[in-house]
């Protein structure tokens, strides 16, 4: 359950980072932090695939969380123009 708890916290500060990051029109706050708390589970699963861990604690938990958050982002842009 902790687990959990620590991915949503994560996820929702690395959503709050991409939306600010990414460029283009953005979601909003709510919005970004849902999508950073999906990011953080796809970043999770993309970093096992390739064998990486996140490392580094909070701080490389953040960062994988931004990075499939960013992943995130993107894609729903681009759904979004189609």
């Amino acid at each position: 359950m902790s687990g959990l708890i620590w991915w949503l916290i994560v996820g929702g500060v690395a959503g709050l980072l991409a939306g600010l990051v990414m460029k283009g029109g953005g979601y909003g706050v709510i919005a970004d932090i849902i999508l950073g708390i999906l990011g953080a589970f796809i970043g999770g699963w993309v970093f096992g695939l390739l064998g990486l861990g996140a490392g580094g604690g909070m701080v490389g938990s953040i960062i994988v969380a931004f990075i499939g958050a960013c992943i995130l982002i993107g894609i729903t842009r681009m759904i979004k123009r189609a």
